[in-house]
């Protein structure tokens, strides 16, 4: 398991990883699972960083602090018109709104 990883996100891939193993998952889907699983969980908490393209951001960082991409994968999330064509402060008013 990763270094970055607590010990909480190590208990959490064990068990998810058993859990896909009593499912009949092989050894290596198991794994494989229960890492998305974990890592999947630290981005929603703002713990790892996303690529470029990928995730909203720290949801507890500001929304001038985030990355248009960042931003425009949130306004898609919340169904916002327009949002391929808007700047980073049209974003930013339109997710306030």
């Amino acid at each position: 398991m990763p270094q970055a990883w607590s010990d909480k996100d190590e208990r959490q891939y064990d068990h998810v990883k058993q859990s896909a193993l009593d499912r009949g998952k092989s050894a290596d889907r198991a794994e494989e699972i229960a890492a998305r699983t974990v890592n999947k969980q630290r981005r929603s908490e703002g713990r790892t960083p996303n690529k470029t393209t990928q995730g909203t951001g720290n949801p507890h960082s500001r929304l001038e602090d985030r990355t248009v991409d960042e931003l425009r994968n949130l306004a898609a999330e919340r169904n916002v018109n327009g949002r391929s064509r808007m700047k980073k402060a049209e974003l930013i008013e339109a997710l306030r709104r």
